[in-house]
């Protein structure tokens, strides 16, 4: 099943580089969802950037369904929502979610934005 992505090709703009590949949610690239969390683990190859984005709404099924995520270039993701800017070199391991106020909070002691 072709996925209808929220944002065509021609709106993704350059505003960040050399992060590599990400997993993301399809509640954020085709459902247009902020991200709600996102966590980063060590790479796996060096393309790999470890970042993982999801809306924070999936549930357990949601999350166990391989069709629902797709490998983006951080890049991409960013242009979904651009609140991840400041987080993107903070290295692995850690987590962060969006708190009451939107505003993004560490989830792991490992990490500080």
């Amino acid at each position: 099943m072709a996925k209808c992505f929220r944002l065509q090709p021609e709106e993704i703009k350059p505003l960040v580089t050399g992060q590599g590949s990400c997993i993301a949610s399809d509640r954020i690239t085709v459902d247009g969802a902020k991200i709600g969390y996102m966590y980063r683990t060590l790479p796996v190859d060096p393309a790999d950037s470890g970042w993982c984005f999801f809306a924070g709404d999936e549930n357990e099924e949601y999350a166990a369904t391989a069709d629902f995520f797709g490998v983006y270039a951080v890049n991409t993701v960013a242009n979904y929502d651009a609140d991840i800017l400041p987080l993107l070199d903070i290295p692995a391991p850690c987590a962060f979610e969006r708190d009451a106020s939107g505003a993004f909070v560490p989830v792991t002691p490992t990490c500080e934005a």
